[in-house]
């Protein structure tokens, strides 16, 4: 039994397309027209429709609920830290060094693969569906949607700037001052994985401002106006003050283990309730370590 959304279309939306009214009014995005489509999942007063056919006042478009097959990672037993979770998020505060979703040869072990047998444990079947990524070693928010709906709305959020991250770093020196990085990233030749400071590269901004000040070391908030990636860790770096231990952009350090990155805070307006929903992630112990033992020297 097949089960459809239905949606009466106003007089102002009378001449769209189909394809124009499910992406601007109904907000489905591109990936799901495309699943539509292929399960002939789309009805115009009852019948299946071309995208291009032009929709009327007062015609019914009829869209189908699709329900979720497979989790699409392999659910694996782990420990997960749930910061929030409602019926359509969920934000887990992820660890150092763990990669948020499977890539290249590591299939295992990641925050998707526990995620997935949580909701195995829980007798709910979702695809995992991440809002963003965090580099490896980079702690803290990640947000995860439980339909395709949700996720497409938070996606137009990114877009607007309305769904907001803000960051926590220990950088190497004193940064006694805040502002604004405004430079282009691109992929710096002949390594892939990184990326550099280039002027034919995608315009890129970071706002900081320094929380506090030690001896050798700064702790800075930070938020992106853009998201590229390393963002943060290649603007700090641009400015002589490199994340401490990121040995990428940097070099690594003897008193912590990884680059000293945090996603301490993220928040968003929830779709379905329209309120302002804000998450944080507990301060990192490792990095609370580097910050005690800076302040014996200061």
């Amino acid at each position: 039994m097949r089960t459809y959304d239905k949606y009466t279309v106003a007089t102002e939306h009378e001449g769209l397309t189909v394809e124009t009214y499910l992406k601007q009014i109904v907000q489905c995005s591109g990936r799901r027209l495309q699943k539509l489509t292929r399960a002939k999942g789309i009805l115009l007063k009852g019948h299946n429709v071309f995208l291009q056919k032009k929709v009327k006042a007062g015609d019914i478009v009829q869209v189908l609920v699709m329900t979720d097959q497979a989790y699409g990672v392999q659910p694996e037993e782990g420990k997960i830290n749930v910061l929030y979770e409602d019926a359509q998020f969920i934000v887990l505060d992820k660890a150092a060094g763990q990669l948020v979703h499977p890539a290249g040869q590591t299939k295992e072990g990641t925050l998707a693969n526990y995620l997935a047998h949580y909701f195995q444990t829980k007798g709910i079947l979702t695809t995992i569906r991440p809002l963003h990524r965090l580099d490896r070693d980079t702690s803290g928010c990640v947000a995860f949607a439980k339909d395709a709906r949700t996720q497409t709305e938070i996606e137009q959020q990114q877009q607007s700037g309305s769904f907001k991250r803000t960051y926590l770093a220990l950088v190497q020196g004193v940064l006694e001052q805040e502002g604004v990085i405004d430079e282009p990233i691109g992929l710096c030749p002949g390594k892939p994985n990184r990326r550099m400071i280039r002027s034919e590269g995608d315009q890129a901004i970071t706002r900081f401002r320094t929380v506090q000040t030690l001896a050798d070391v700064s702790l800075l908030e930070l938020s992106l106006t853009t998201g590229r990636t390393h963002q943060i860790r290649v603007h700090l770096a641009h400015i002589g003050h490199p994340i401490l231990g990121d040995g990428m952009y940097g070099r690594r350090s003897a008193i912590i283990g990884r680059q000293a990155l945090h996603a301490a805070t993220l928040s968003f307006t929830h779709p379905h309730t329209s309120q302002e929903v804000t998450v944080n992630a507990p301060f990192p112990a490792d990095m609370a370590r580097v910050m005690e033992r800076s302040s014996l020297f200061t």
